[in-house]
């Protein structure tokens, strides 16, 4: 072994590429656990609230520059010094185009979170092919568009990156009337393994994380007190997760401190995938 950190590990045979970041494993210091984002861009898309605005807000608050997402044309999300809001309607072609030549006109990008998503509820008989369609477009293409763009821009920049696909619980299991939705989050997470082979050695790390049942402020205002009970005892730690604790392990993802994960999709749900009581 060569020259090791202070615990004796060698980096001495990495061998990924772009070279700058075999020489950020290098020197990394094994009592450093901190997260910063200094000098970092980073994207999040859907982040005007929930799950995603919380990111976004991390991500900010450790250092980085951040460009929220949003339908809407303006947003107040984005007011303060290294924030930035760009509109994006992930369900119409042309806004998706058009934030992919935003994407290609910067200089250095980061960090990608793709987390716009929405849902349809129905059964096999009575899902339309619109809807179908729609979630389709929000829930993978846009997504697959996004990530293609992100990638010219980190392997020009030639300093790595970190893609984060936003999949969910139904991606891992399957549920009732969740048809287009469980699709399209599974097939994510088959994108996100595929990616994650193809640019590992280029020093951009792919990953997914699948989120449980997760209060927010929309789900809060959705459940009623009995359902939020009858889920809380379905999960094996007792309770809902919040927006943080899904920020936080997506956080340690896009990390520098994150240096060995490569297509993974990282379950975030309190237990419910391990659990054979739940179905």
């Amino acid at each position: 072994m060569g020259k090791g950190n202070t615990r004796g590990v060698s980096y001495s045979d990495f061998r990924v590429y772009p070279a700058s970041f075999s020489v950020r494993l290098r020197d990394m210091d094994a009592s450093s656990c901190q997260l910063d984002f200094e000098g970092k861009t980073a994207i999040v898309t859907g982040s005007t609230r929930g799950i995603g605005r919380a990111i976004a807000d991390l991500l900010w608050d450790c250092g980085a520059s951040v460009i929220y997402t949003g339908t809407k044309r303006f947003s107040e999300v984005a007011a303060g010094e290294r924030k930035d809001y760009w509109q994006l309607d992930a369900s119409d072609e042309s806004s998706v185009e058009a934030f992919q030549n935003r994407m290609m006109d910067l200089s250095s990008l980061d960090i990608l979170v793709n987390n716009a998503g929405i849902n349809r509820v129905d059964s096999v008989e009575g899902l339309e092919d619109g809807d179908w369609a729609t979630v389709l477009d929000v829930n993978l293409t846009a997504p697959m568009k996004l990530m293609r763009a992100a990638t010219k821009v980190m392997k020009n920049a030639r300093a790595g990156g970190r893609i984060l696909n936003v999949s969910s619980l139904f991606g891992v299991i399957g549920r009732p009337n969740r048809h287009c939705y469980t699709a399209t989050k599974s097939a994510l997470s088959g994108v996100t393994r595929s990616a994650g082979l193809e640019l590992a050695r280029e020093g951009i790390l792919v990953n997914a994380i699948a989120p449980g049942f997760i209060l927010t402020d929309m789900t809060k205002s959705m459940l009623s007190v009995e359902r939020r009970k009858s889920l809380e005892e379905i999960v094996p730690i007792g309770r809902m997760g919040n927006e943080l604790e899904i920020a936080r392990f997506s956080a340690f993802m896009v990390s520098e401190l994150n240096t060995y994960l490569v297509g993974q999709t990282i379950a975030a749900d309190g237990g419910i995938t391990v659990s054979p009581g739940f179905s």
